[in-house]
């Protein structure tokens, strides 16, 4: 059919009178590509040993390969089919098809036929990668094909084919509507296992097109309410999730991929100064096939040289040009690493979630991580123009920036809510946790106990730690700081230690936080929202916290700068209003010790939360800046600290007190109903929202020191339909002004 189809195209265009052709060829300045397409066609029967096929096809590349290095070298921008006139005539023409016929005959006939050599089929898959990067419609016309998509990992299995296999495939993965399931690649555990050490990094660029869920695009599909939808009518498993399963049951594929991501880099291909070498070869070495194929040549190239020396001041005098090697050699490794980290990091937030983090642990991905620390992950270098990227892990980024922000995430999914987070620790400082918790008379915590000390960091610093040293040297507006801030923040995530926040308080922590929020002029909200949380979750019900708080805080001119920075954004800031009000609130029922009395008494911070006219401000906000259609993973926090404000009076008898200044507030506004309708409808939400969710209720639970039950509980009485109930809120909402009965949840 493929091969009907191939012939009716070329019957079309060249039967035409040869002279006008040509004619037409000139006024169209199509180059010759119609005429030599005729011929590689004509060349490539059945019965042809391709030798003519190749060259033809060497012509028709020196074409093309220019249109594509200038893609990759200079500004996208500009319309493709006209910037690239002759990959765009090569298509128009019946190129690309006739290329994928090319490759594929093996699998559409089963005729007796001369086998192509690597060469010419390298040559046919640069070509087509070269179509592809420089018209668009290539790409999504090859990724429509899964016969032919699946096919070219037949390729894969040749080391001489594998550079430009892999990086065709990526790239029409890239734009495939449908995820692709591994388990359909022919024997994909022997392909995987096959893979030297060099093509399993080049292979984890593919796996996480794979095992990622992809972006849902618009904003508004970001929703609470839009995801829960999703999930709904999605109640298998999906592709992504499925392929993660796949990979898993690969034997040996985690322990590779941790190998490959502790693995050092050889002492003889680096030189102080490579990393100031990375942002100029950064501006043209964007593309991975390139790179990857000057690797190629300079692999090649070591093989017939001599030995080279590695003497740092002889590479000084020689130009960048002729230590390509050396430095790429390094830039490699880098690259290689990003992908490798991004697929053990997808895999860790997955399903399989705790059996990555058995492997992870038994293949002491940590402790390699800590080694490579100080000489790979966080030179002593940093670049003056250093580009403030947010939190975008997409962002176009050097492979040093890319590197560092990969790391720090996987130390983030690593961490977070998981006991195996006191891997980050050497046997030392495990000890002075141990010190810790025996001075202040509490237990240790069951997962400290429990942590094999075989498989913690060695040296004289644990991973944590020297995560901190780097932390504290950061520029202000540093975009790695949000993503360090997020590290260290999930490291204390989940039921509060006090020995976990006395480790990092020793440490310079708080101050070092303080320092950023009030007095480095840090503008970035990011980097602010990250510090409010990590602040949050280091002060928790922690009286010595609050004691430093105060100490550092030591003006009224501070205190006011901190407010500011509170109030100028509750999104970014309602999880440390929350830390205030729940340490608070355990505070005041410590009177008996005199520390804790005197910490009351003088710091300015829990002094300002315990005035009632305040928390009653935080409350009003928090319910007013969100609403069932606008909430997501980001501010839905908002509604959970206000809910805790109000669980907290209504242990105390007062919620009837804040249900009443709810209403008072409305009238004052002018507009009566407003906030308690809103409110009632993102109750409404919540328990739509929790009720079916175990790791988010048990996240509450931990987070708050408030079982679930009495979380349920209060959003049961504020939604109660007796209107007689001082703690209902359809109590405090006049008839008139009553929309309780929109269904709001069932659109």
């Amino acid at each position: 059919h493929v091969l009907a189809e191939l012939k009716l195209v070329f019957i079309l265009c060249f039967q035409l009178p040869e002279s006008l052709l040509q004619e037409r060829d000139k006024r169209a300045k199509w180059h010759g590509i119609p005429v030599l397409l005729q011929e590689l066609y004509e060349s490539s029967h059945l019965n042809s040993d391709y030798t003519r096929t190749h060259i033809v096809l060497k012509e028709l590349s020196s074409l093309l390969s220019m249109e594509a290095m200038s893609f990759v070298t200079e500004d996208r921008k500009t319309a493709q089919e006209s910037t690239f006139p002759n990959t765009y005539t090569f298509d128009l023409f019946g190129g690309v098809d006739l290329l994928v016929e090319l490759l594929m005959r093996p699998s559409l006939t089963t005729l007796q036929k001369p086998k192509m050599n690597d060469d010419l089929v390298k040559d046919c898959l640069s070509v087509l990668y070269n179509c592809c990067i420089c018209t668009e419609g290539v790409t999504k016309s090859l990724a429509s094909r899964d016969d032919f998509v699946l096919f070219l990992f037949t390729f894969m299995t040749n080391k001489k084919t594998f550079l430009q296999t892999a990086t065709l495939i990526e790239d029409i993965l890239g734009v495939k509507k449908e995820m692709i399931q591994l388990e359909w690649i022919p024997n994909l555990s022997g392909l995987v296992q096959s893979f030297d050490q060099q093509q399993l990094a080049n292979f984890c660029r593919i796996l996480s097109v794979t095992i990622s869920e992809p972006d849902v695009g618009n904003d508004d599909k970001h929703t609470l309410l839009a995801k829960n939808a999703q999930q709904k009518r999605n109640t298998s498993p999906s592709r992504a999730e499925v392929n993660q399963v796949t990979l898993l049951n690969i034997p040996g594929f985690i322990e590779r991929l941790c190998k490959l991501a502790t693995r050092k880099v050889s002492e003889a291909t680096g030189t102080s100064n490579f990393l100031q070498e990375l942002e100029e070869w950064y501006t043209w070495l964007d593309n991975t096939l390139v790179l990857d194929a000057l690797m190629q040549i300079a692999t090649d190239e070591a093989e017939h040289s001599s030995t080279e020396s590695s003497d740092e001041s002889t590479l000084a005098t020689i130009p960048l040009r002729h230590r390509l090697p050396q430095s790429m050699k390094i830039v490699h490794e880098i690259m290689y690493k990003v992908e490798v980290l991004y697929v053990l990091c997808v895999l860790l937030m997955g399903r399989q979630r705790n059996q990555v983090h058995k492997m992870l642990a038994e293949f002491r991905l940590i402790p390699g991580l800590n080694n490579l620390f100080e000489k790979l992950i966080w030179r002593k270098y940093t670049t003056s123009n250093h580009v403030v990227h947010g939190q975008n892990e997409n962002c176009d980024c050097s492979p040093e920036i890319s590197f560092k922000i990969q790391f720090l995430r996987l130390l983030q999914s690593f961490s977070d809510h998981h006991e195996n987070k006191y891997l980050l620790l050497n046997a030392q400082e495990l000890n002075e946790l141990s010190a810790i918790s025996l001075k202040a008379n509490i237990p240790e915590v069951e997962a400290l106990v429990n942590t094999d000390r075989s498989l913690v960091c060695d040296g004289k610093k644990g991973l944590l730690t020297r995560l901190l040293t780097v932390m504290k040297r950061e520029p202000p507006d540093s975009s790695f700081r949000f993503w360090q801030a997020r590290a260290v923040e999930s490291f204390l995530r989940g039921a509060t230690s006090y020995a976990d926040q006395m480790f990092l308080l020793k440490r310079g922590l708080l101050e070092h936080i303080l320092f950023c929020i009030i007095d480095s002029g840090c503008k970035s909200r990011d980097v602010l929202q990250s510090y409010f949380d990590l602040l949050g979750e280091l002060m928790k019900f922690n009286i010595d916290a609050f004691k430093r708080f105060n100490k550092y805080v030591n003006t009224e001119e501070k205190f006011q700068v901190f407010l500011t920075q509170i109030n100028s954004s509750l999104v970014d800031s309602n999880m440390l209003v929350r830390c205030i009000v729940l340490s608070l609130d355990r505070f005041e029922s410590q009177t008996e010790d005199v520390k804790v009395v005197e910490v009351l008494s003088e710091c300015c911070l829990l002094s300002y939360m315990a005035r009632v006219e305040n928390r009653l401000s935080f409350l009003f906000r928090l319910v007013n800046i969100i609403n069932v259609q606008t909430l997501t993973q980001e501010n839905v926090s908002c509604l959970n600290t206000s809910l805790v404000v109000l669980m907290l009076a209504r242990r105390r008898g007062k919620l009837p007190f804040y249900l009443n200044a709810l209403r008072e507030k409305e009238y004052a506004e002018k507009y009566p109903g407003c906030l308690l309708n809103n409110f009632h409808n993102l109750l409404r939400f919540w328990q739509h929202h929790y009720l079916n969710k175990d790791k988010d209720s048990t996240c509450l639970e931990n987070s708050s020191c408030i079982p679930f039950s009495f979380w349920k509980e209060t959003v049961s009485v504020l939604l109660g339909e007796d209107r007689t109930c001082p703690c209902a809120i359809i109590s405090y909402i006049d008839e008139p002004y009553m929309e309780l009965d929109r269904d709001l949840l069932g659109d």
